[in-house]
């Protein structure tokens, strides 16, 4: 510390008459021991260098153009974010999200025969097949712009999902069916377009296209999201497989809306909307007057070492028809719940409904005359992870009802129940890759007893980043 109190004392006070009575001092500490060799060598040096006559500079002319310095505009700089991939230009936070994944998916469907057909089964029937293709989810990237505006907080966000299949473009855009043939291509699925605008304790509004409410907390927390679960078309791979959509639950869709979520308050959440009524796709033409509701309750709590998720959510819709006699209203609710304790994790699921059909939404949910089919499903799952492997398993079915005597005679071969065994082994590679193994064996029976079983084995891995 001495030392350095000298040496600021000669930086700041010492001028060319001192330098003698410096060097001096120095000598005298060095010979009294409170400077060691090392130090005196050092603040001699200094003091040399400090007290040198200055050496005559050289001018050098400024050109009269020269532009003046620049000052650093903090609003221009571009920093990484502290978490995730994104970047953040000046007061907007860039992010961008994805994953990409494949699968070898063999199905051994049985034979077909006279009481194999099953309208509205999700098995296929005929020979074995293999393909290569994506889960249930196909891949996505997202794109979110977010900042913060007059105390606001808003959010512009892109979703698109491409599958690694070539798609057979139809009414149904990329999920119309695959086209496995040369000189093919695959299709993207631009799922999400939404903007988002929120401050805390306002809650969130939400505008756009994004994922709905009602069954959306099923298909996200149900293991076969990360692999193909039953794989639906097989010969002829379509952007994503089924999973357990139709064996299970009915598929929440990604659909126009807008949305208000409220804050949290104490685990619990609220959110309903508005949403654009879509038209039956087994029923007559439509010209829909009002929109469709959706609503969802969601409550996060721990007791002790049990973390829970509960939910509970409803759907309805009129359905206003060309005809008005042939106009019904689609409705529907479900319920359930996630509990996790140390490595193993449960879920249960359960949904009934009037008029939204059994795998898609209003699919097979009228018999055409005006009349709504009910509906019923359950899944039951249950994970545990050891180190870097998770095993799972879980067991759904998703059962559909006649409208009426009239459609019993008029469809004898209408699906009853749809149900699935899914045994999955997960290894974590990376903090991104996942591979991933899976036995399915999926069943549907019609009303008037025809059935159909396929067993399928699924291997391939998924990236999340």
């Amino acid at each position: 510390m001495l030392a350095g109190m000298i040496t600021l004392g000669m930086t700041l006070g010492a001028t060319p008459a001192m330098a003698g009575t410096s060097a001096a001092l120095l000598k005298r500490l060095h010979e009294k021991g409170i400077l060691s060799d090392e130090e005196y060598e050092q603040l001699v040096h200094e003091d040399e260098a400090e007290n040198a006559p200055p050496t005559p500079a050289t001018a050098v002319e400024t050109p009269a153009s020269a532009p003046p310095a620049q000052v650093a505009d903090s609003e221009r700089f571009v920093r990484r974010t502290a978490s995730g991939v994104g970047l953040e230009v000046g007061d907007v936070t860039l992010k961008f999200s994805g994953s990409v994944n494949g699968f070898y998916v063999h199905d051994n469907p049985q034979a077909p025969n006279a009481t194999s057909s099953v309208a509205g089964g999700v098995v296929n029937v005929g020979g074995n097949t293999s393909a290569v293709r994506n889960g249930l989810l196909p891949g996505f990237l997202k794109i979110e712009a977010t900042t913060q505006q007059g105390g606001w907080d808003v959010g512009a966000h892109f979703g698109m999902y491409p599958g690694i299949n070539s798609a057979a473009w139809g009414a149904l855009g990329a999920n119309n069916g695959g086209q496995p043939t040369g000189l093919a291509t695959s299709g993207i699925d631009f799922r999400q377009t939404y903007l988002t605008v929120g401050r805390a304790g306002y809650g969130e509004l939400k505008i756009g296209r994004d994922i709905g409410l009602f069954g959306s907390d099923a298909i996200l927390n149900d293991i076969t999201l990360l692999s193909p679960g039953s794989p639906g078309g097989n010969v002829a791979p379509a952007n994503t497989t089924l999973g357990r959509i139709g064996v299970g639950y009915i598929y929440t869709d990604f659909q126009p809306q807008i949305t208000y979520t409220t804050p949290d308050f104490k685990g619990f959440k609220v959110a309903g909307g508005v949403f654009q009524p879509l038209h039956s796709l087994t029923g007559p033409a439509e010209t829909n007057s009002e929109p469709g509701f959706q609503a969802k309750i969601t409550y996060d709590t721990k007791v002790g070492p049990v973390g829970a998720h509960l939910w509970v959510s409803g759907i309805t819709q009129k359905h206003d028809t060309v005809t008005s006699s042939l106009s019904y209203t689609g409705k529907g609710i479900d319920f359930g719940a996630k509990l996790n304790s140390g490595p193993v994790t449960v879920v249960g699921y359960y949904y009934t409904a009037s008029g939204l059909g059994t795998t898609a939404l209003n699919l097979f949910d009228s018999d055409g005359l005006g009349n709504a089919r009910d509906s019923q499903g359950f899944y039951a799952q249950a994970t545990a992870t050891f180190g870097k492997f998770t095993l799972g398993g879980s067991y759904g079915e998703s059962r559909l009802s006649y409208a009426n005597a009239l459609d019993a005679s008029a469809n004898p071969t209408l699906v009853k129940v749809n149900s699935s065994w899914v045994g999955q082994v997960r290894y974590g590679l990376t903090s991104w890759v996942t591979l991933i193994g899976e036995y399915v064996s999926t069943k549907a029976v019609a009303h008037n007893g025809n059935r159909a079983k396929s067993d399928t084995l699924a291997i391939g891995g998924i990236l999340f980043f």
